[in-house]
């Protein structure tokens, strides 16, 4: 063989040996494609679809991209209301999405119908463990089943109470000592009435999901679904005691007769003493407040009487959907971002929604500097130790278990007789749409 063939075959042996080598290289680091190309993943946010919170959505992309060119972040908006029901449709053609924004109580379809993968099993452990440090320990919780994670916490809120210290002042109440109990709320409401011209209180609880009203019946003592998730309880005495208590607001006059798509229109014109709804209207009110010249506050969710209150989230976790590993590499970069010290620095600050990493409040390279100037974060930072998850009905049917049980409610407000056999025949209902 002439010298002229071995130096070409040592050649074409060197260039096949680095191609092979470049391409292990690029299917180990996940983020790079062969071509070279930036890892596309598509992300599907209902938060994008809402106009005060699109601009914080798209800083944590534009800065996400800047610390990684490698990975390019295709958003797509849609409405909350649409997108459970667009992510099964384009999982159905082909065209699954990377990650997700969906709310807790999809949890367990979204791991049962999209093919939601664990975290435990994408990421390796020592990472994912390092990566959990700092993270509010019942926060983690809202995202995991069976003893793995698969929706990372991302946008997030509890139930608080909102009120107009202005309202207070004129009704002869102190606006620096809120109601505790809801006894004490129903109270505080009748006074306002009798010598304001605003409304008492209104608990915001039916608007379309039913999380404000599964923390009224857990911090009543009673749970809408047993711990082995096989057992409907929303019609048993606690749950019924706890919209007794609701009822009786209203019936009493405490309470307004608004709906909750038109009670925060009259919050914000000061025509409304006292708001129980998420925390994370606080920036809308805050602007309302100073427009009408009266004083936002808040205080932590009532309880019934001694027993300890049992807050539930409303917000939403980051699912990785993807069955490509390179891109399941990149989608865990993104969510890792989106749920880091400088993730929910701007979703608080541009979100309004709940930091689950507590210690960047107190850091002055985060948060220390806006919580001290946006007080009214507190009370909703202070519930996260009593935090429960929102509850995920079991099966295909778990939106029409959440409709029944919020049907009997409306329906037991309304009545003016005995509503436990409203919520038993409710739960007898839902018992066989998980069944």
């Amino acid at each position: 063989m002439s010298r002229k063939m071995v130096t070409a075959g040592v050649i074409a042996l060197a260039m096949l040996t680095t191609a092979a080598c470049g391409t292990a290289n690029q299917e180990a680091s996940g983020s790079v494609k062969s071509s070279g190309e930036p890892t596309q993943i598509t992300f599907y946010s209902y938060n994008l679809a809402i106009a005060s919170q699109k601009e914080g959505v798209l800083q944590l992309i534009s800065e996400f991209e800047a610390a990684h060119p490698d990975i390019k972040i295709d958003p797509i908006a849609i409405a909350s209301t649409e997108i459970n029901t667009k992510v099964q449709a384009d999982i159905a053609a082909g065209s699954r999405p990377d990650v997700a924004q969906l709310v807790f109580d999809g949890l367990d379809y979204a791991v049962q119908n999209y093919g939601a993968k664990a975290l435990e099993d994408v990421v390796p452990a020592d990472e994912l463990k390092k990566n959990f440090e700092g993270f509010s320990p019942n926060g983690l919780k809202l995202g995991q089943l069976k003893g793995k994670t698969y929706g990372m916490p991302y946008t997030f809120s509890t139930p608080v109470l909102f009120y107009n210290a202005k309202i207070f002042q004129d009704a002869g109440l102190d606006p620096n000592q809120p109601p505790k109990t809801w006894d004490e709320v129903k109270q505080a409401a009748l006074q306002i009435t009798s010598k304001t011209k605003a409304a008492g209180v209104h608990i915001q609880g039916m608007a379309g999901a039913d999380w404000v009203a599964q923390a009224l019946v857990g911090s009543n003592g009673g749970k809408v679904l047993s711990d082995d998730r096989k057992s409907i309880q929303f019609g048993e005495p606690a749950a019924v005691g706890a919209i007794t208590m609701w009822r009786d607001l209203i019936q009493s006059g405490a309470h307004d007769k608004l709906n909750d798509g038109d009670v925060t229109q009259s919050f914000s014109e000061g025509k409304l003493g006292m708001l129980l709804t998420t925390s994370a209207l606080q920036s809308g009110f805050i602007t309302a407040a100073k427009a009408g010249g009266w004083e936002l506050k808040n205080a932590a969710m009532p309880s019934f009487g001694s027993k300890p209150t049992t807050p539930v989230n409303s917000g939403s976790a980051l699912f990785i959907l993807s069955e490509d590993k390179a891109k399941q590499k990149a989608a865990w970069e993104f969510v890792k971002f989106a749920t880091s010290e400088r993730g929910y620095t701007i979703i608080t600050t541009k979100m309004g929604y709940l930091p689950l990493r507590p210690a960047i409040v107190d850091d002055a390279q985060y948060l220390k500097d806006w919580v001290a100037q946006n007080p009214l974060v507190k009370p909703n930072l202070d519930q996260l130790a009593r935090l429960q998850p929102w509850v995920s009905y079991p099966g295909a049917k778990f939106s029409q278990v959440e409709s029944t049980f919020l049907d009997a409610v409306q329906k037991s407000l309304q009545t003016t007789g005995d509503i436990t056999p409203i919520m038993q025949d409710a739960q007898k209902r839902a018992q066989t749409l998980i069944q």
